[in-house]
């Protein structure tokens, strides 16, 4: 017996994935746009992170030095104890080649148990290096508590750490982080909300009204009217085939949707340590003038010699003799006209030859002026 296509409550039809198909294969992307799984995320479809403490072991003589790291020698004690060996009570442990590190990792979405990820493990003591050290099997917890994978595997260390006899040391990059690729098996899977329900959220990486609504427009050109909704300029709300394999093969079709984003609100960012400036692009200027310069004061010192006459009894003294010049560089002014775009601010700006802090100074002025037609934020 043939099985018809059923129908959710929302008219989203197990059918409807193929005629998306066609339509998608038939529409041409429009210039200038954006793929939608750039630039939103699926509500509920996110990495969860995951972090463990355990031991490495097999260090060159670069672990703890216990006597400062009490926590290390209690954590090893706690292993050995769970194997059946007991330190006698009061023994003086000295653990040179073992470190106590904090292990942290990044669990994708729909991870499965068995699956491996990549750690970070860095060390939390006083180490000098892990270089050449294994980590021992570790379990790794989610914020709930749960354990979700365990850790186990030789360390990858891009650092670099020598010292000599007479108290010399070079280290190069961090010796004391490292990474396993594959160093963690997936025990348990995180519950997900792709699933559930009858409709996806989508969430803007950047909230926008412009991009929220061009984004709705697109969904119900292509789908029908009524489908897809704006909850607000962060979120667009779309109806779903509630079957999960129909599901995925309609969000692979969506998410590869060319959609135009709205255009950023005008910003200018300075980062006033390294001296960057970045000018968006709808910054404007209103009719103003503005001249920059600077005046250069240099001091010098020549010294005079007096010498006194023979036979005059005198001594011979240094006078000293200062020289102060002042220099005002010429820099000429220049006017913005009425809606002056970023090109024509550029080039004002490179015929005075403005340094990087000058052309800081000059966007503030502008800013304090009421002139400069865009948010001033400095990092």
């Amino acid at each position: 017996m043939n099985r018809q296509p059923r129908a959710d409550q929302d008219g989203i039809s197990y059918s409807l994935v193929a005629v998306l198909c066609l339509l998608w294969l038939l529409l041409a992307p429009p210039a200038h746009a954006e793929r939608l799984k750039d630039i939103a995320s699926i509500q509920g479809v996110r990495s969860n992170q995951l972090i463990g403490y355990g031991l490495v072991v097999g260090l060159n003589g670069t672990g703890d030095q216990t006597t400062q790291t009490p926590f290390t020698l209690q954590t090893f004690n706690n292993m050995l104890a769970q194997f059946g060996i007991k330190v006698p009570a009061g023994g003086s442990v000295q653990l040179k080649n073992v470190a106590a590190v904090s292990i942290h990792a990044d669990l994708p979405p729909f991870a499965k148990p068995g699956q491996q990820i990549d750690i970070t493990v860095s060390a939390i003591g006083n180490a000098k290096s892990l270089r050449g050290g294994s980590l021992l099997m570790t379990p790794m917890k989610g914020i709930d508590g749960n354990i979700y994978a365990v850790a186990q595997g030789n360390l990858v260390v891009g650092g670099f750490d020598a010292e000599g006899s007479d108290g010399s040391r070079i280290t190069v990059n961090v010796p004391t982080a490292g990474r396993i690729p594959s160093g963690a098996t997936v025990e348990r899977p995180v519950p997900s909300g792709f699933e559930q329900g009858n409709t996806l959220t989508l969430n803007l990486n950047r909230p926008d009204f412009t991009t929220a609504k061009n984004i709705v427009d697109k969904l119900n050109e292509l789908l029908g009217p009524g489908v897809a909704s704006a909850v607000d300029g962060g979120s667009v709300r779309v109806s779903a085939p509630i079957e999960a394999s129909q599901r995925v093969d309609y969000m692979a079709i969506l998410e590869n949707l060319e959609v135009d984003p709205g255009q950023a609100a005008a910003k200018v960012i300075i980062n006033s340590r390294t001296g960057t400036i970045v000018i968006g692009q709808n910054v404007k200027v209103s009719p103003a003038a503005v001249t920059h310069g600077s005046l250069t004061v240099t001091i010098t010192e020549d010294p005079i010699v007096s010498q006194p006459e023979a036979l005059s009894g005198g001594q011979t003294a240094v006078v000293p003799r200062s020289k102060v010049d002042a220099v005002q560089e010429a820099k000429p002014m220049f006017k913005f006209g009425p809606g002056t775009t970023l090109d024509e601010i550029v080039r004002a700006v490179n015929q005075v030859g403005a340094a990087p802090s000058d052309l800081m100074a000059i966007l503030e002025a502008l800013k304090q002026a009421g002139a400069l037609q865009a948010d001033l934020i400095v990092i």
